[in-house]
């Protein structure tokens, strides 16, 4: 049986990779602990392939600052669905989310890059997506990326 995420997945014509262990960091992809999944921060990758790597106002614009964080919260949705044992419909509510923006020192629009991992989560889970969050603008990214999102996420158990 389809579930109800993924049959809104389906609707809005939104595929999400597949989890990737993460390249160089020693870490996992995603922990729960009680009825919170943590996600780590998941970088701006489709099925391996890093993209978006660069600053934000001087390789990409806000607009495309948007989009690599759209790409890396689709990321941070793999990583959930693996530790739910590929069930979404287990997400009960996106608590917060983190993201982090390489970017020029004069760029001061990080809220609106973030905005494009807060709006995917709205998009896809509606009121359970809107969440608690902070946008952070950085001076360098793990292996050079525009942008990284993390997630925590109240689950069924």
């Amino acid at each position: 049986m389809v579930g109800r995420i993924d049959q809104r997945l389906d609707e809005l014509k939104i595929v999400i990779p597949q989890a990737q262990q993460p390249k160089v960091a020693k870490i996992k992809g995603a922990a729960i602990l009680g009825n919170t999944l943590y996600v780590s921060g998941m970088l701006p990758q489709w099925e391996g392939d890093v993209r978006y790597i660069g600053k934000v106002g001087v390789d990409f614009s806000i607009e495309e600052g948007r989009e690599a964080a759209r790409l890396s919260a689709l990321n941070v949705l793999a990583q959930a669905r693996t530790a739910l044992g590929g069930d979404l419909d287990r997400i009960k509510r996106i608590a917060k989310v983190s993201g982090f923006v390489n970017c020029a020192p004069e760029v001061t629009e990080v809220a609106a890059v973030v905005n494009g991992a807060s709006e995917l989560f709205l998009e896809i889970f509606g009121e359970r997506g809107a969440h608690a969050r902070v946008a952070v603008g950085a001076t360098t990214m793990p292996l050079g990326v525009a942008v990284e999102i993390e997630a925590i996420m109240e689950i069924e158990i």
